[in-house]
């Protein structure tokens, strides 16, 4: 074997053992998640326990706390970035969502993840999503929720308390609405 083909040989050895690891934390670490992406634990955190409580600037650089919803709304948490196409094929989807139940006591805080409030307004500006979006510019919110992917999508009760978790897209929402009329009418 020539020399010049071992940087090649080498590379693809630690593509595949890179596929392998990247397999093990989707379908193994991520608590086994259900076929549809959805989960009863990500990271710390697990359905049926508080949510965790954070801080963060809107677009307007207003101060958002999550637990001045307890009480008042079901929270959906929406992790996202432009760069990233599931989210922007799950923002229409979401945005009918918001349609339907904000009369009925739902906030989405989306929560863009490492991208500037410039970035993150004139995308939301350019759609016309009617989203309440907040910065987390160094990713802290998603690590302390345990994002690993995104779009990932945390539903929050009114007593604070995560009640659903699904990583990933799919254009079918009907879980997620049947999960947020559940919510709704307690």
């Amino acid at each position: 074997m020539k020399r010049r083909h071992f940087p090649w040989i080498v590379a693809g050895i630690l593509f595949a053992a890179a596929t392998i690891w990247i397999n093990y934390e989707v379908k193994v670490n991520i608590q086994a998640a259900a076929s549809d992406g959805t989960s009863r634990q990500m990271g710390n955190i697990k359905v049926g326990q508080p949510a965790p409580d954070f801080i963060a600037k809107d677009l307007a650089d207003r101060t958002v706390n999550l637990s001045d919803y307890h009480g008042q709304k079901v929270v959906l948490l929406d992790f996202w970035a432009t760069w990233c196409e599931p989210c922007r094929m799950a923002m229409p989807g979401l945005q009918g969502v918001l349609d339907d139940f904000k009369d009925r006591g739902l906030e989405i805080l989306s929560v863009n993840q490492g991208e500037s409030s410039e970035q993150a307004a004139g995308f939301m500006k350019k759609k016309g999503y009617g989203f309440h979006v907040l910065l987390d510019p160094d990713s802290a919110i998603g690590g302390t929720y345990g994002v690993r992917g995104i779009p990932t999508v945390v539903a929050i009760d009114k007593l604070g308390v995560v009640r659903w978790i699904k990583v990933g897209y799919s254009p079918d929402d009907s879980e997620l609405r049947k999960v947020l009329d559940g919510l709704v009418n307690k």
